[in-house]
């Protein structure tokens, strides 16, 4: 791929995207685009009853992430390459599970009309990998907030998550198994992917990291 400006690395909770949206941005000189998830007002409220908060915390996360996502409009892309560790697009399949059919009707409504000037990306890196790696991965991170989330929960996140991939046509997409990968602390992991991503050429390509070849 040739000189993508704006790339975007999703994935499930506790898969390691924004870690990797850090590294690729250094190690490509640009910005990184952060989700501000500790900063939102509704979440902790939303994990201990989530019946009640779930449509105030997805609207939340759908003007924020709006918000942000038009700022790129202002960036010269051509100039600076910007990595963000979340898809527009991706607030919804959250919705769709946390959010009953009401609900999901009206904030579809708002969707459809923020997502018509959503930037899309040159490129997605959709990081995959097992439900039990993801919970081990998200107590060991230790949020105060996540600590009572539920493996049923993860695991249908997951899911909707590579149902949402598997169909995903609007950008390049890079499918990594990140199950047993560690682009921070082995640099070879990084290089490679790197590597990877100049040899994108459209469409979906699914590539094994090294590290899960060890």
């Amino acid at each position: 791929m040739k000189n993508p400006h704006y790339i975007v690395v999703e994935g499930p909770l506790g898969v390691g995207k924004t870690s990797l949206t850090r590294l690729l941005a250094e190690r490509l000189k640009g910005e990184a685009l952060l989700e501000d998830v500790e900063g939102h007002p509704f979440l902790t409220k939303f994990y201990r009853n989530p019946r009640k908060y779930a449509f105030q915390t997805q609207v939340f996360f759908l003007l924020r992430r709006y918000q942000q996502t038009a700022e790129i409009h202002q960036l010269d892309l051509f100039k600076k390459v910007i990595v963000s560790d979340y898809l527009f697009e991706k607030d919804r399949i959250f919705a769709r599970i946390n959010l009953d059919d009401q609900e999901f009707w009206l904030y579809e409504q708002v969707f459809q009309l923020l997502n018509r000037k959503a930037v899309v990306p040159d490129l997605v890196i959709f990081l995959q990998a097992k439900t039990d790696v993801l919970l081990g991965r998200i107590r060991k991170r230790g949020r105060k907030f996540e600590k009572g989330v539920s493996p049923d929960y993860i695991e249908s996140i997951n899911q909707a998550f590579n149902t949402f991939f598997f169909h995903y046509q609007e950008s390049p997409l890079l499918v990594i198994d990140a199950s047993e990968i560690d682009f921070v602390h082995v640099p070879e992991d990084l290089d490679n992917l790197v590597e990877q991503i100049w040899k994108m050429e459209g469409g979906t390509q699914y590539y094994v990291p090294l590290g899960s070849k060890r």
